[in-house]
């Protein structure tokens, strides 16, 4: 018997995983993508077209190879641990080939329409308009999964900045930046100070000959190296950090990681420390931006007051001559396809956990990764599409329409109180425990108390080692059976790409073994974690 058909929206790393997890559930899946190859935001592009995302040339990921990989395919062994967007792209290439998904996709395919159809209470059906190659063609869906992502329509605030229209030098947006050559010995102020404005700005500070990088509010800087040379995900993103984080009180954390980060560099000194709080924003990740600065190579200004047709007038009255502007100003939040639809979702893009629309009178509908999470996407979109499978299957339901608007809306007053307003944090989550609650529902997420009853080796690394996605893989529905054999190798395959020359140390004489030492560590971290819990 044939299974339900689903429309994939988008062949990035939402698309591809969506498409695999349909097959994985017996569903039937057609992927239709718009370009003429699989990666969507990752595969690096010289021109941009309007409503495709993008990367510039020398982007790297932020989020650590195993910390991204998809749950059941870790990345090879010996890719480095940050990857640049050509591996990123080869290692999807490699997920496509070993899942045979490619024969699902559609490419050059533009989803124009997708429409409940009139019998939509009953069947829960979609009518979805395909344009290839100029012609139009209506399919009928079962279910739908948008995995389009939030980086297609750059949002330029041209209205926030007078004297735009007259500035005669050249504006962008950083969705258009590509590389810094055509930027050789321009004076450049880059307006935006999250990842892209950040890294945009250190790239160009090599052939520019000044880069101002205007903030409003500063930004707390993190990087991807954290202690003993480790990936910073790897480190934090633990469960046992996890239950630190619900068990000390907020402020504590925040003068924790905030000493931690100014004893890199001081934020004040450097002309970046903003008026929140570490924990009330999204942080930025930069590994160069305080080389830049102490070299003088980018100078931190505050907000552009206004433009005259050659200068920047910033708040502290004073003024740059300037070339070139470039907005790192994000990203608009919409589906076009879904225009005049208004009982697909609300004004606010109301989720259940940011995936299903609560008030559709079938759960056919599922949005895939379009949220930020503090750690990488890939790995929360697959896991999402896990649930959306299974939950157009019929295999599990969702509460009712008022049960999920209560949680929309305790989530939106945890938000109110936890995060300053603005559009960054509004679909925020914690990795760890997003992912959980998403595991929960499909019956997936680890079982410590079990682990460390029969296997405690592998309890240890799951509760103190990093939350990688294999993790979900260990029990339940779409149980793998190499999850704890890569669970158990993961700091070998963080340690491998760096081992590429070999040293020969003595061990010096009557030392207590590495292993005893940090079994002995965790045994004693986990006895107080459970003190503190019962306390």
């Amino acid at each position: 018997m044939p299974g339900k058909r689903i429309a994939v929206i988008g062949a990035g790393i939402s698309g591809l995983g969506a498409i695999k997890i349909c097959l994985e559930e017996g569903l039937e899946p057609i992927c239709f993508e718009g370009s003429n190859d699989i990666g969507g935001l990752w595969r690096y592009e010289e021109k941009t077209e309007s409503g495709r995302p993008t990367v510039y040339k020398s982007t790297i990921c932020n989020t650590s190879k195993e910390m991204t990989a998809y749950s059941d395919y870790p990345f090879p062994d010996h890719f480095p641990n940050y990857l640049h967007n050509s591996k990123i792209i080869e290692y999807l290439q490699m997920y496509a080939k070993h899942f045979h998904l490619l024969k699902h996709i559609q490419f050059l395919s533009k989803v124009c329409s997708v429409r409940k159809r009139s019998d939509f209470s009953c069947t829960g059906q979609w009518d979805v308009v395909v344009q290839t190659e100029g012609k139009q063609e209506s399919y009928v869906f079962d279910g739908i999964m948008v995995c389009s992502g939030l980086y297609t329509d750059p949002l330029l605030p041209l209205q926030d900045f007078p004297g735009i229209t007259s500035f005669k030098g050249q504006c962008i947006h950083s969705w258009e930046y590509k590389s810094p050559e055509k930027f050789q010995g321009k004076k450049i102020v880059v307006i935006g100070i999250g990842n892209s404005g950040v890294d945009v700005a250190s790239e160009l500070s090599h052939m520019a000959a000044q880069v101002f990088l205007s903030t409003r509010r500063g930004a707390w800087i993190w990087n991807r190296v954290w202690d003993y040379g480790m990936p910073i995900d790897t480190v934090l993103f633990t469960r046992f950090n996890a239950i630190l984080n619900k068990v000390y009180p907020t402020f504590l954390i925040n003068s924790l990681i905030e000493k931690k980060l100014n004893a890199r560099f001081n934020h004040d000194t450097y002309g970046l420390l903003p008026q929140h709080r570490f924990l009330s924003h999204q942080a930025t990740f930069s590994d160069d931006l305080p080389n830049h600065i102490i070299t003088g190579r980018v100078m931190i200004k505050p907000n552009v007051r206004k433009f005259t047709k050659t200068s920047a007038i910033f708040e502290d009255g004073t003024e740059e001559d300037v070339d070139v502007v470039v907005f790192a100003t994000g990203y608009t939040f919409s589906f076009p396809f879904l225009e005049n639809n208004s009982t697909v979702l609300d004004s606010q893009c109301s989720m259940f956990k940011f995936v299903f629309p609560p008030q559709l009178e079938k759960p056919t509908l599922a949005f895939i990764g379009i949220l930020q999470p503090v750690g990488a996407i890939m790995p929360v979109s697959e896991l999402q599409s896990r649930w959306a499978a299974r939950v157009f299957k019929g295999l599990n339901k969702l509460p009712s329409v008022s049960g999920m608007m209560a949680d929309i809306e305790k989530k939106r007053k945890k938000f109110a109180k936890e995060y300053r307003n603005n559009s960054r944090d509004t679909r925020r989550v914690q990795y760890v425990d997003y992912m959980d609650e998403i595991a929960s529902e499909i019956g997936v997420k680890p079982n410590l108390f079990s682990f460390f009853l029969w296997d405690p080796k592998l309890a240890l690394e799951i509760f103190f080692g990093p939350c990688t996605p294999y993790q979900y893989r260990l029990q339940g529905p779409g149980k793998w059976a190499g999850a704890r054999r890569t669970i158990l190798t993961q700091r070998e395959r963080i340690i491998k790409p760096l081992k590429t020359r070999t040293l020969t140390l003595v061990q010096p004489l009557n030392s207590v073994p590495f292993w005893l030492k940090s079994f002995c560590a965790a045994l004693l971290l986990f006895v107080l974690t459970l003190v503190i819990i019962k306390a």
